[in-house]
């Protein structure tokens, strides 16, 4: 294309393009243009006079046969993605350029806004416009839109701090929910269990059951009188009755008491 530029600011004329184009050529381009003048020679072929034969005979040999298959693959699976709005564009038209296309507005149009990012897709596709630039600068407009908005990751750091966050926006901790009751009733044991683990505790002083020897209930007393002697237990469990004991210390009282 920079060669066809520079051909039409100084008029060149077809017999003078492809000498003034290889004049240009160095390296392996030019060892490529000199082996390929000696073998048409060789062959008999004609020599390359035009610039149309000059570009084929490039395109044979230095862009490969796929070449316009991977063009076209990238043109339907282009999308904006990072890129500006600009830039998106540019990129499409350069890949619509080197394919050699020559697309209607409308489908120009439906394969840029196909490309486009949902956010800018959304607002755009509401507003009038009548070809592919206005399109443009529509899409350019809402791009800068978003841009001022402030993000919400943004909006949270710029106004609450770790400890505003901690205790929520009101200036109150966020209360944690309540223990289930349903979780201490489960940790404690069951009624049975327990009964079964005191019921095979034996006491070796009375020889009963559920409870050990400091806490038997069955504690003697001795009582010494002269040569008698009488036990009495607890009065939880054997002690006698309030009325027998005020009858024994009656009968103590009427002793006669000798010298």
């Amino acid at each position: 294309m920079k060669v066809e530029q520079l051909f039409a600011c100084h008029n060149t004329s077809e017999e003078n393009k492809v000498p003034l184009a290889t004049l240009s050529f160095q390296g392996y381009a030019f060892y490529w243009w000199t082996s390929l003048v000696r073998k048409r020679r060789i062959h008999g072929d004609p020599p390359v006079e035009y610039w149309n034969d000059l570009k084929s005979a490039l395109r044979k040999r230095h862009i490969p046969s796929y070449y316009e298959r991977e063009l076209m693959d990238k043109l339907q699976r282009l999308r904006q993605g990072i890129m500006s709005v600009e830039e998106y564009r540019q990129q499409m038209e350069l890949l619509l350029l080197r394919a050699g296309l020559r697309e209607e507005k409308r489908t120009s149009i439906a394969r840029f806004l196909i490309g486009l990012n949902m956010e800018v897709r959304d607002k755009v596709e509401l507003l009038p416009y009548r070809d592919l630039d206005d399109l443009v600068q529509l899409c350019i407009w809402v791009e800068q839109q978003l841009k001022r908005k402030p993000t919400s990751k943004s909006y949270g750091s710029h106004f609450y701090s770790k400890k505003d966050q901690g205790q929520g926006i009101l200036g109150v901790a966020p209360s944690k929910p309540k223990n289930d009751k349903r979780k201490t009733i489960e940790k404690q044991p069951p009624k049975a269990s327990m009964q079964e683990k005191t019921s095979s505790i034996k006491c070796f002083k009375c020889l009963g059951r559920r409870h050990i020897v400091s806490q038997c209930p069955t504690k003697k007393i001795m009582i010494m009188r002269g040569q008698d002697i009488y036990s009495s237990q607890d009065e939880v469990t054997t002690s006698p009755s309030s009325s027998e004991s005020e009858e024994a210390k009656g009968e103590e009282s009427s002793e006669k008491i000798y010298p």
